[in-house]
């Protein structure tokens, strides 16, 4: 039996733990996996050691702009002091391991770099600079303190001062700098758009499909087709609305709201359609791949990164007013104390009647004689409908004493040429709120319907 805590070749794991020929290719990708999660590590004769035992922390390097640093580790400990000597071997981001070495100036817990786990930055954006001939790239993010060299003839020719993409050639150590080559020329500072161009970068936000996801997002047709109404409940003779933002370019959801009897009591049926995205996208697929690697749509002024390629969330996945959508549905009976009696989800094809911006809502329920009123005449009732059940589903949730966030979000004012004015807050009206409340509704639903059926979720619980 090996001593425990003694360094050991990959062939003595073998006989140690019995593993045959055939087994040993997947052992080695374990292996591989425990030492990149800093778990075991091999020493300078290629033997592997216990972490743990050697007293090496694994972690996260953090950089800071004056050009220290800290590990951030795995097990959720203390941070580690990184100093400027210490930092010249990784970049912000790299996985490490660390020994504590003591304790700095300042009492904080120092650490040494003993092993790099993972590079994880191979592309960086940043400025050129031309010192005495040589070439430079000063990384826009401050927390990489290391300007990166860029050797003879791989600077694509780019002038001094300009936004560049460097592609590293060479990772950092205790005795060179980060050496790279330009990649791509994003253009001048002044430039309109380049503060946009820049965070896609910094932030390594993927802003472009892979081939896959924009083939297949190509081999959908522009309009919903027919065979695709089979099995779905038909909405189309219901003038569901949209209402969203002045600057939305694809919307999501859809709402309807009229007085019903429900046996003897007098309530309001409300009508939540979301855009049906799971037909067209997926598990497994190209899109639905792209997807989960963005999570989100990101939205900049003047420019959104979709989640989805163009044609899907712009198109079939977008309630566009005077076109067939496929959606699903949450169709509930809400009473006169705003409790959910009843509800029922299923597929549905819907044809939006009408984009409304909450503004216009607001001034049609402020102004019933004004000219938006006037407008809009035929939508008047319907929205006066959904303007009742808000405010008494709004009563309710005071009542029982639910969270009301109620923060002030901010817009940018740009020119046309994309560069910022100001910032200014963005107003809320019960436009916005009413939109909520039916959303809220909705989820409601859906978390009843999750929790009566014993599938498991994520929730957000309010205590």
């Amino acid at each position: 039996m090996a001593e425990q805590g003694v360094p050991l070749h990959v062939e003595t794991l073998y006989d140690l733990l019995d593993i045959h020929e055939r087994e040993k290719e997947v052992f080695n990708r374990r292996l591989n996996a425990m030492e990149r999660e800093g778990q075991v590590m091999r020493n300078r004769k290629n033997a592997f050691c216990i972490a743990e035992k050697l007293h090496l922390i694994p972690g996260v390097v953090q950089g800071h702009p004056d050009g220290f640093g800290f590990l951030i580790p795995d097990n959720g400990g203390d941070d580690l002091f990184l100093s400027p000597r210490e930092m010249a071997q990784v970049l912000h981001g790299d996985r490490v391991m660390v020994r504590q070495s003591g304790f700095d100036r300042k009492g904080r817990p120092e650490g040494k770099i003993v092993e790099v786990l993972e590079r994880r930055t191979n592309k960086l954006v940043g400025r050129l600079i031309r010192e005495q001939g040589v070439t430079l790239v000063a990384a826009e993010d401050k927390r990489v303190n290391q300007d990166i060299l860029v050797p003879p003839g791989q600077d694509m020719k780019a002038k001094a001062g300009q936004v560049v993409v460097v592609e590293l050639i060479e990772q950092p150590s205790a005795y060179a700098k980060p050496i790279g080559k330009v990649v791509e020329i994003l253009g001048n500072y002044a430039d309109s758009g380049m503060e946009i161009e820049i965070a896609l970068r910094k932030h390594q936000l993927p802003h472009e499909f892979n081939s896959a996801a924009v083939k297949q997002a190509e081999t959908y047709p522009r309009l919903v087709q027919t065979e695709d109404y089979k099995g779905r409940i038909d909405l189309r003779d219901l003038p569901l609305i949209t209402i969203d933002g002045e600057t939305a370019r694809d919307f999501d959801d859809a709402v309807y709201c009229e007085p019903v009897q429900y046996g003897q009591t007098k309530a309001w049926r409300l009508i939540v359609a979301i855009a049906d995205v799971a037909h067209y996208v997926k598990p497994g697929h190209p899109l639905d791949k792209e997807a989960l690697l963005r999570a989100t749509s990101v939205y900049f002024p003047r420019r959104v990164i979709p989640m989805l390629p163009e044609k899907i969330s712009n198109g079939l996945c977008s309630l566009n007013p005077g076109v067939d959508r496929l959606c699903m549905v949450c169709d509930a009976v809400v009473d006169q104390r705003g409790e959910i009696l009843a509800y029922q989800f299923y597929q549905g094809v819907m044809h939006s009647a009408q984009r409304f911006t909450y503004d216009t809502v607001w001034e049609i329920l402020s102004n019933t004689r004004g000219p938006e009123a006037v407008r809009f005449a035929e939508f008047n009732e319907q929205l006066n409908h959904l303007y009742q059940l808000y405010k008494i589903l709004f009563a309710a949730r005071e009542k029982r004493g639910a969270i009301d966030f109620e923060t002030t979000e901010t817009q940018i004012i740009s020119n046309e040429l994309g560069k910022i004015l100001r910032i200014e807050p963005r107003l809320r009206n019960d436009a916005h709120r009413l939109i909520e409340e039916c959303m809220l509704t909705a989820n409601v639903c859906a978390a009843d319907f999750i929790d009566k059926n014993k599938h498991l979720s994520l929730y957000r619980v309010h205590g």
